[in-house]
């Protein structure tokens, strides 16, 4: 069973990482969610100097057995075809990459197609697609532990390339109704509230998306264990994803969390780790119907509200320029005393 050995930050620098940020020439709280941020990059980093390095985005892409019951309205070979659009660069994912100096990396976690691996895509896969979990496990126990192993690999890579922070996103068609099933049986949140319409179901075809859904978890006879969840209704793209995490909190690295489908990611992989919340930085609350939800649930505080829906770690990214932001403030204001200015709070 693959473990991960995950701590939160050590406290005893926050009494002078608050010293700093409030003695900056400026009122006390005045720069709001840039000085909560500082403060959670500095825990993170031990350092009252905090730097981001080499920001990746890593997509982990992978086809789902339940896509055979009509719950998405894009068709299966999307996943492939978008993941040539990914390496042409004509992806909404590349332009964000380009704007904010992301590197991108594509993983193949379980692609049921054979991806040009020579053109620069990651080969991780497990397997061609998840099992249908209407009626069966999506992945067995060894293709999970290999999922969350190979994940933790591509982060670990990432950690040697020099990198500091890291955003994550997805690709695969179906893989909102797996988040919808983490979502409802990790927060108790009822099925419904957690279902939507995914890449642009009407209302008929979300009432059919949540009856599938119902049904694969009236059937599921399992015992209902966090990892017995993840591996029955999870996507090998997910369940990558939720290693990467806990490799990149376990390497004390900061975590960019996208939309819909990465926050129940964090959610899965904190139902095993709670520690990695203190690495996780929740870019924007998405348009997908629940993300509001599992992100209260979380008690997360999303830095942008822009009503994007496309995944693919393209919030994230967004977000990126606020938390350097936060971290250009800790490292280049003035504070009152060198600048002989009177504090006036």
């Amino acid at each position: 069973m693959k473990t991960f050995d995950i701590i939160g930050p050590d406290e005893a620098i926050r009494p002078a990482l608050v010293e700093k940020i409030n003695n900056l020439t400026k009122p006390k709280g005045s720069l709001g969610m840039l000085e909560s941020l500082a403060l959670q990059v500095g825990l993170i980093q031990q350092s009252l100097t905090p730097i981001l390095q080499h920001p990746q985005n890593i997509i982990f892409a992978a086809d789902h057995g339940i896509v055979e019951e009509g719950v998405s309205l894009s068709p299966k070979e999307i996943t492939w075809q978008q993941i040539s659009n990914f390496l042409h660069g004509g992806a909404g994912v590349n332009f964000l990459c380009r704007q904010h100096g992301f590197a991108l990396k594509i993983v193949d976690a379980g692609v049921d197609y054979d991806l040009p691996y020579e053109k620069g895509i990651i080969n991780m896969k497990v397997r061609k697609g998840t099992r249908n979990y209407l009626h069966e496990a999506a992945m067995t126990k060894t293709e999970m532990e290999l999922c969350l192993e190979r994940g933790a690999e591509v982060v670990r890579r990432c950690r040697e390339e020099g990198s500091n922070i890291l955003s994550f996103g997805e690709m695969g068609i179906g893989n909102t109704s797996s988040s919808s099933l983490w979502m409802s049986c990790f927060t108790g949140i009822p099925l419904k509230e957690c279902v939507g319409a995914g890449s642009g179901l009407d209302d008929a075809g979300i009432r059919h998306k949540y009856e599938v859904l119902k049904q694969s978890l009236d059937n599921y006879k399992g015992d209902g264990s966090p990892r017995d969840i993840i591996r029955y209704f999870g996507g090998l793209e997910m369940v990558m994803a939720v290693g990467a995490m806990l490799q990149a909190a376990e390497l004390k690295m900061i975590i960019l969390v996208d939309g819909f489908i990465m926050t129940n990611c964090i959610l899965a992989a904190a139902k095993l780790y709670p520690e990695v919340l203190h690495y996780a930085v929740f870019g924007h609350c998405g348009d997908e119907y629940g993300h509001k939800l599992v992100l209260d649930s979380l008690n997360a505080k999303p830095l942008l509200h822009l009503g994007l829906r496309l995944g693919e770690g393209t919030g994230a990214i967004c977000a990126y320029p606020i938390i350097e932001s936060a971290v250009r403030m800790i490292n280049e204001m003035d504070n009152f005393a060198h600048a002989s200015i009177t504090k006036y709070f």
